[in-house]
């Protein structure tokens, strides 16, 4: 049976290094029988452009017959001036809620051939291999009421951070079942000192550890802490769980632990759903330049093999190809340091033969 992927480009370079990752998935059909098929839709400025609305019905229709969905990148300065549900962001928002996305894995693994394009010493930052189990769906995103109004004789805005108890429980279920795979430690992020919410979703997520998963080491971090800890001693952490907005940030900061936002990749799950894509913005200054680093949307093909295509031999053998192609020292501009660097498509060709070898 042929397995259905999704494919949504988006904006900016998402084209760029969407047609990289489908590469990888050719040479996989060719070399490794995977038998996945693929059809292409807008979403983002893109969808708005052509339909007039960033998360189209046939972009809908199309993601929810499919397995998996793979995601480039949406948004940019040509949709800034239009209404807030007309952005680039708010089709985003849409298909995560739309198809439940409620559990958002972000990894970041600092890989040994890159040690040197971390801002950070090389002692500090080897070894780091960090998930952020960022909830996606609720929180301050989406919470109600939003909006402008004039307050104290003055224009206001303001927004809603919401969390309920069963949308807590089922984030941290996700964060301990994923630490039994890995080094068995959660630390969970929050700041219950000043916020409501926080105390919260401290408490939910303790009585989620004692009932269910006391096997697992768990501690409790406020979210300024976490900043500073992620950039002091980064090894301390394996998994994170943490609400939408201080997962937003916090995995963004631990990017830069690798060197380049261009190396991590990530997956949106839900119940019946799941999307792949990258965690880096459109980049809408080098789009079109054959610039950017394919490599994190290629890793989140791998992620697409693990959890929703059932293939994880095939996810390993896609992790070794890039391995392999940074141990010949391929890298893009993000990643050059002082190298000379290759484009976004010689990355995915150089990717694509390092597979081809493992076949």
């Amino acid at each position: 049976m042929s397995l259905k992927i999704a494919v949504l480009p988006g904006d900016g370079i998402g084209s760029e290094i969407v047609s990289e990752a489908l590469k990888v998935l050719e040479v996989l059909n060719q070399k490794f029988d995977l038998n996945a098929t693929w059809q292409e839709a807008t979403i983002g400025g893109a969808a708005y452009d052509a339909e007039k609305d960033p998360y189209p019905a046939s972009t809908q229709a199309l993601v929810k017959d499919s397995d998996a969905v793979l995601l480039g990148a949406v948004g940019g300065p040509k949709w800034e001036a239009l209404d807030k549900p007309l952005r680039p962001e708010a089709g985003l928002l849409r298909i995560r809620e739309d198809l439940g996305l409620y559990a958002n894995y972000r990894p970041t693994k600092v890989f040994d051939q890159l040690l040197e394009a971390s801002t950070l010493k090389p002692e500090v930052v080897q070894g780091v291999d960090i998930l952020v189990v960022r909830e996606l769906v609720s929180g301050i995103y989406f919470g109600q009421p939003r909006g402008f109004e004039e307050y104290k004789g003055e224009r206001s805005g303001f927004n809603t951070m919401r969390y309920c108890e069963s949308e807590v429980r089922r984030i941290a279920r996700k964060a301990f079942e994923a630490a039994r795979l890995r080094s068995n430690k959660v630390c969970s992020v929050e700041k219950a000192n000043v916020l409501e919410v926080s105390e919260l979703w401290r408490e939910i997520v303790t009585e989620v550890h004692q009932a269910e998963f006391s096997d697992v080491e768990l501690s409790h971090m406020y979210v300024d802490n976490a900043a500073m800890q992620l950039i002091r001693n980064p090894k301390q952490f394996d998994v994170i769980v943490t609400g939408n907005l201080f997962g937003d940030i916090l995995s963004d900061e631990a990017s830069m632990l690798t060197g380049s936002i261009g190396m991590l990749p990530s997956a949106s799950i839900g119940e019946e759903f799941a999307m792949y894509e990258p965690i880096h913005g459109s980049a809408p200054d080098i789009a079109g330049e054959d610039k950017a680093n394919p490599l994190a949307t290629i890793l989140s093909v791998a992620m697409m093999l693990r959890f929703s295509l059932n293939r994880a031999d095939l996810a390993e053998k896609v992790e070794q190809a890039v391995e392999h192609t940074l141990d010949a020292g391929v890298r893009t501009v993000d990643l050059a340091d002082g190298q000379t660097p290759v484009a976004c498509s010689a990355m995915g060709d150089a990717v694509c033969a390092a597979l081809e070898k493992l076949a």
